[in-house]
């Protein structure tokens, strides 16, 4: 009797903690799968410029739970690591079950604003930018962090002073011009054709452009810096 009455005394400090009382009873650790959520969180950030802060919201402790040995987070399709977000976390053993965890994720970090109005049209030139610190996990996507990616493109509408740059707001710098002259490079497998032709459009880096070749056959390619038009086969 007494035996018995030692070790049910020994075993219930312990059992006062709540990850061994979970095990113990086979019932998750709720606390443990928010702590799974801000790693999650953080590896998906890490990236980011600026300093990455991340608040997990409460799980509610009645929220039953098989125990699991590896909560694997996870996003769902579309859904951003930063702003205000909701991950998943799942188990598929020994028990089967999904749960979704609300957090707040905070970028603070330097952005390029507009220091001048910008006329739409007109190449952005670094005295007409500034650097602006914020959180751009609260900014719409593409918010341009480096001045380098907003020098020489062209804004595709007027802004006003003080307005964040995204990228899908400015243009980049044309490499080819309408009815400039341009080289035609045709690629295959295992085969590679130069001839001229003459560009019937505008194109910046990387963007698609029709040409005219001396026969008068239009074809599109990407276009490259250096009056280059590259057509795949």
């Amino acid at each position: 009797m007494l035996r018995t009455l030692f070790v049910s005394l020994l075993a219930a400090p312990l059992l006062a903690l709540p990850g061994l009382a979970a095990a113990a009873t086979g019932v998750q650790n709720v606390n443990a799968l928010r702590a799974v959520v801000e790693q999650f969180l953080l590896t998906q950030t890490a990236g980011l410029p600026g300093e990455v802060s991340v608040k997990v919201g409460a799980v509610d402790a009645r929220t039953a739970l098989a125990s699991c040995p590896a909560p694997e987070a996870f996003l769902q399709p579309g859904a951003r690591a930063w702003g205000k977000t909701t991950v998943g976390v799942r188990c598929t053993a020994p028990s089967n079950w999904t749960i979704y965890v609300q957090a707040q994720v905070n970028v603070k970090a330097d952005y390029v604003a507009a220091a001048v109005p910008l006329a739409q049209g007109q190449p952005v030139e670094q005295g007409q930018l500034m650097l602006v610190k914020g959180d751009i996990a609260a900014m719409p996507n593409g918010i341009i962090t480096d001045m380098a990616q907003a020098i020489g493109r062209t804004p595709t509408v007027s802004l006003a002073a003080g307005t964040p740059l995204r990228l899908d707001t400015l243009r980049s710098k044309p490499v080819v011009q309408q009815n400039q002259a341009v080289r035609l490079v045709l690629t295959g497998n295992g085969f590679s054709v130069s001839s001229e032709g003459r560009a019937i459009g505008t194109a910046g880096e990387g963007q698609v452009v029709q040409v005219r070749t001396a026969s008068g056959t239009v074809v599109s390619g990407t276009a490259k810096a250096g009056g280059l038009v590259e057509v795949a086969f």
